[in-house]
């Protein structure tokens, strides 16, 4: 393996700043609170810390509407803290990754502000403006967040495209001049030393030319316009063009977020020769929960088709590109309610999810709290969600004369709130996150569930992250290796192989509350003498399988 490809024995901790640890006690985390908890993700292992957006912004979405790319959020600290924030980092053997939002910025950015004046202002090109069609918007595309796509703008009687919010209007990557500032937006950030850049909605930023009206599902009131701006036609143009005037300078680790990215838009994307980004985050699997008609319509995940999809995954990008590998972000409800048991079974299924996915190749990602098995919540009252689009949804399908309980249930499943409640760090009031009072509640399960109970436990689901961690650095196979479905029929086992030169893992991963024996002899008789590197319970015996267990062979 080459050195610059260092992230692919790397093991990524996502940061979420304003949920993490709070130092200066206001209710919102905050860069010295990072700082204070470096030692405890050493003790995890983890070699990457990716942080979620600390830059200047009115907290829109929060932090993903910025207003100064090269200043700090007030609330999470000054630019002095984040050059501590990377030292401290960098003495302790780690890496830093930025959130690089670079789709929209925020309506109270600099070029924004100067755009909105007049049709001729120099950054007018730097946005999409159009007119309006017939006294309404330019074309039917809705929003990610609800309503239209295009916001009406009085001082020049024209709207502008905003996929997400109205104060996050998309910039228009046609224009060059607007490209150069971006690039050196990242020199600033690379200058300083930060390894790597994960990229926001990277996908997006190359529209359709002419901006077709989008098809319109049962139940919606707009267009889906994804097809025109998801992999548009100049976005390897794009993303190669970056690499060659920024990112080649540098032995950085890239990620793009990419929804509606397909393995074979993957291979391309991630493919080492066509210099493009080193990795990509799919969203395939986190859609399989999903009646028609999009993520609040809910459905239980069936197994056998969450196997079909990692394993397409696997086997499209092996020796071709490189997969992430993740269960939960800050956009994700908690893997444990999701896919696990979160009651009875959440210490065994929280460690059953870790090792079905760390086994598999990639580099895989963790999220904050998923070390001890945080959970989701259950909110009473709608007043103590803070999370824009949810809200919106919320307030859409009232309107469409869904039932308070109804929307409540999928706002429980699936909502991103989630995942943002504070991280859970002692039974201390508030879970030790703060001492004020916190910018969102904290689950009232961290009595039980919180990183001091964690690590006085030698058998807790952080001690389990850390061994799989562990394990990836010293077993080349888990990287090198290539995966092979196994029992892909099989309604609640997830088996598989991965093998390399003359080594094979078999890694086998029971979703289910009930005891099941593994019927396939055969496959265990290619296994005559093997021993057993990995299980989450005692003395595992593949041959019947416990209640979310997993576990892993070696021969």
């Amino acid at each position: 393996m080459e050195n610059n490809q260092w992230w692919k024995k790397n093991v990524v901790y996502q940061i979420y700043p304003r949920s993490f640890h709070d130092a200066n006690q206001d209710g919102i985390g905050d860069l010295q609170g990072i700082i204070e908890k470096l030692d405890y993700l050493k003790l995890l292992g983890v070699d990457v810390l990716w942080l979620s957006p600390v830059y200047d912004s009115p907290n829109d979405d929060n932090g993903y509407d910025i207003r100064n790319y090269q200043e700090i959020m007030q609330e999470f600290g000054t630019m002095e803290d984040f050059n501590q924030l990377l030292e401290q980092v960098h003495q302790r053997g780690m890496k830093l990754v930025m959130d690089l939002v670079v789709n929209h910025t925020s309506d109270e950015h600099q070029w924004f502000v100067e755009s909105k004046k007049s049709k001729e202002s120099p950054y007018r090109d730097y946005y999409f403006w159009r007119e309006g069609k017939e006294g309404r918007e330019p074309n039917n595309w809705g929003s990610v967040f609800g309503g239209s796509a295009w916001q009406y703008d009085e001082t020049t009687d024209e709207y502008y495209l905003h996929i997400f919010s109205k104060k996050q209007p998309d910039l228009n990557w046609e224009n060059p001049k607007l490209r150069q500032e971006v690039y050196q937006i990242m020199k600033f950030w690379l200058d300083k030393g930060i390894d790597g850049f994960r990229m926001d909605v990277i996908n997006f930023i190359s529209k359709q030319p002419g901006m077709p009206d989008g098809e319109v599902h049962d139940g919606q009131t707009y267009g889906d316009g994804s097809r025109y701006f998801m992999n548009g036609s100049r976005i390897h143009e794009f993303l190669q063009e970056m690499n060659e005037k920024v990112l080649t300078d540098y032995s950085v680790m890239t990620v793009g977020e990419m929804p509606g990215a397909s393995p074979e838009n993957a291979a391309l994307y991630t493919d080492p020769n066509r210099n493009e980004l080193n990795m990509i985050f799919t969203f395939e699997h986190m859609d399989l929960d999903s009646a028609p008609g999009g993520k609040w319509n809910l459905k239980p995940v069936n197994l056998v088709d969450l196997k079909e999809n990692l394993a397409k995954w696997q086997t499209a990008l092996h020796n071709k590109g490189w997969n992430s590998l993740y269960w939960n972000n800050h956009d994700q409800p908690r893997i444990v309610s999701r896919f696990g048991n979160d009651q009875k079974h959440r210490v065994e299924s929280a460690k059953m999810l870790a090792a079905c996915l760390h086994f598999m190749q990639g580099t895989p990602y963790i999220y904050q709290g998923e070390e001890i098995g945080m959970t989701n919540v259950k909110f009473e009252s709608l007043d103590d969600y803070r999370d824009i689009e949810t809200l919106n949804m919320y307030q859409e399908r009232k309107a469409l004369g869904y039932t308070h309980n109804g929307i409540m249930q999928s706002i429980y499943a699936k909502g991103r709130d989630n995942a943002r409640t504070p991280v859970q760090w002692d039974d201390s009031e508030h879970g030790g996150f703060t001492s004020g009072t916190p910018w969102i509640k904290v689950n009232p399960r961290y009595k039980e569930i919180n990183v001091k109970a964690a690590l006085e436990d030698p058998n807790s689901i952080f001690y389990f992250y850390q061994k799989l961690i562990a394990m990836r650095k010293e077993m080349e196979i888990m990287v090198e290796g290539d995966f092979q479905l196994l029992l892909k029929d099989h309604p609640v086992i997830f088996a598989y192989e991965r093998s390399w030169k003359d080594e094979s893992l078999l890694v086998f991963c029971n979703f289910g509350d009930k005891t099941i024996a593994i019927e396939d002899e055969g496959l265990l008789s290619r296994f005559p003498e093997y021993e057993t590197v990995l299980s989450n319970y005692k003395n595992g015996d593949p041959k019947e399988l416990r209640p979310y267990e997993a576990i892993v062979l070696k021969r």
